[in-house]
């Protein structure tokens, strides 16, 4: 595909982007909302298979990733004149295994120009989800169906709320390789492929039983491929059906190879995941009894095209209200305040250490309050977050509370954010009490050096569990790194707090990344 010739005019606020960093392919999709209105503008599509570059040792080849690049690259080229708040690329199955996936996200960011966040299999089913409930709107029980190259989302939900997600790590892409090697269909093949699709999403049979929903829906490129493939053949008018699904089987077997399946409807670049595919959505037509399953009309990127305008209005709002502490309303409010219950959280030691964190945060944060993150004030708000979870590794043990704290960030669902970001906010966990080198190359980069700061001098401010006034300490940048300014009488008055400060200092000294001077007004 060409690049699209480039301008450098600004794009019109109300028109967002989402890529879509997938196993097979890779997407753009660009839209507009208007009085709850989508109307698409453009859409670029590119069959990269990511997922197949993944060796036995889970490293994602260089042929591979110089693919994925070029298409970027294309990608890029098109949001010539987006606003970064304007994009949001998220990326799912094969760079949530990637052991070297930082590596080419860090070429991926340099190339696209924009954050690459790596969403959970959850979280890509919420999205999905999402796009699904906003584009075909319906108040009845639905199972939604998104079957990718490297796994299998499936979300049971009614209007516009997932009440079950799950993602299964079997997908058009890993079986094909798997089960079909070379292109050859063999009736061994599909049998096998069957019963390893069919080990992988038995635990979902209980969730997701017919009695649990009324209809049936399938998202994104399998489901439409093989929609498409029915209704050109007059097999059906594009449900796709288990006596669709037996007549496509049979017609691999008859060609023998993927090169030789010549049917109307079938894309070329179909055919060499079509085998895995067909076996998944057989096994799922079987053991879920969809008796047919509908073409859906959204997709993982229209969720995300939703989610971004969702949190572009929290923003908006924040400005018209003014609020002071940086508050802004989305779902990640509502997952820290569900984490907080779960963990049985201080929460007013965890908002007093908020409140004292962002006070000191906002008179040293690079480029202001404004830095990081595609969105307004996305880094602040990740401090925010963290001071509010900084404690929920005491449920753990207290000892070590802040690494039981991180682990748990890392690993937990944690709906509307991606696996990138929770990272991000672990970090800032981990490095919030104990020795800094643990956080290795965090503390090279001044968007993590001084959230990390504040949050530790907030800790220490509020160690005691008592109210600690903003105005009691002020701190700024000054050339050597950061001098914390305390009143002589607060300081008179908590010399063990001026004793924890004082280890504070050393600590810095010893990570020698920054110079930290404690000092008292008189």
């Amino acid at each position: 595909m060409p690049a699209p010739a480039a301008s450098s005019e600004p794009v019109d606020p109300s028109v967002l982007a989402a890529i879509d960093l997938g196993s097979n392919s890779f997407r753009l999709e660009i839209g507009q909302l208007s009085r709850g209105r989508y109307k698409r503008i453009d859409y670029l599509k590119e069959t990269v298979r990511l997922g197949g570059g993944l060796d036995a040792d889970g490293r994602l080849g260089e042929e591979a990733q110089a693919r994925g690049l070029e298409c970027l690259t294309r990608f890029a080229a098109r949001l010539d004149g987006f606003e970064a708040s304007q994009v949001r690329a998220v990326a799912t199955q094969t760079l949530r295994e990637a052991r070297n996936r930082d590596a080419f996200l860090a070429r991926a960011r340099s190339v696209l120009g924009q954050p690459i966040e790596v969403i959970s299999g959850r979280e890509e089913a919420r999205l999905i989800f999402a796009g699904v409930a906003r584009l075909q709107p319906s108040e009845r029980t639905r199972l939604v169906i998104d079957i990718g190259g490297r796994s299998t989302e499936m979300i049971l939900g009614q209007g516009r709320t997932p009440r079950h997600t799950e993602s299964f790590q079997v997908g058009s892409v890993s079986l094909s390789m798997r089960f079909f090697p070379d292109g050859r269909f063999t009736e061994a093949g599909f049998r096998a492929a069957q019963i390893a699709a069919g080990a992988e999403l038995e635990e979902a049979l209980q969730p997701f039983a017919p009695g649990q929903w009324v209809e049936a829906l399938g998202s994104s490129g399998t489901v439409g491929a093989v929609s498409q493939l029915l209704a050109a053949n007059g097999i059906s008018d594009g449900a796709i059906t288990p006596v669709g699904l037996r007549w496509c089987i049979e017609a691999c077997l008859a060609a023998g190879h993927q090169d030789a399946l010549e049917l109307p409807g079938l894309k070329a670049d179909r055919r060499a995941v079509l085998g895995g595919g067909l076996s998944i959505l057989y096994t799922l037509a079987m053991q879920f009894g969809i008796d047919a399953l509908q073409p859906a009309r959204g997709a993982l990127r229209q969720g995300v095209i939703f989610d971004l305008a969702e949190r572009r209005e929290a923003v908006q709002a924040q400005g018209r209200h003014g609020a002071a502490d940086g508050t802004v309303r989305d779902l990640r409010d509502g997952s820290v305040q569900e984490l907080q219950r779960r963990f049985g959280s201080d929460l007013m030691q965890a908002t007093r250490v908020r409140r004292l964190a962002l006070a000191l945060y906002r008179s040293v944060a690079p480029r202001g309050l404004g830095d990081g993150g595609g969105l307004p004030g996305e880094t602040a708000r990740e401090l925010g977050w963290a001071a509010l979870l900084h404690e929920i590794g005491m449920s753990v043990s207290h000892h070590d509370h802040h690494r039981h704290s991180a682990y748990l960030l890392a690993h937990v669902d944690a709906p509307g954010f991606s696996q990138s970001q929770q990272r991000r906010v672990a970090e800032l966990v981990l490095g919030h009490r104990g020795g800094l080198r643990k956080l290795g190359s965090t503390l090279e980069e001044e968007t993590s050096l001084w959230p990390v700061l504040c949050l530790r001098l907030a800790a220490v401010l509020c160690h005691a569990r008592n109210d600690v006034a903003d105005t009691v300490a002020s701190l700024k940048r000054v050339p050597q790194g950061a001098q914390l300014r305390l009143g002589a009488a607060w300081a008179g008055g908590h010399p063990r707090t001026m004793f924890l400060l004082s280890e504070e200092t050393r600590a810095w000294e010893r990570a020698g990344r920054l110079q930290l001077a404690v000092a008292e007004d008189r």
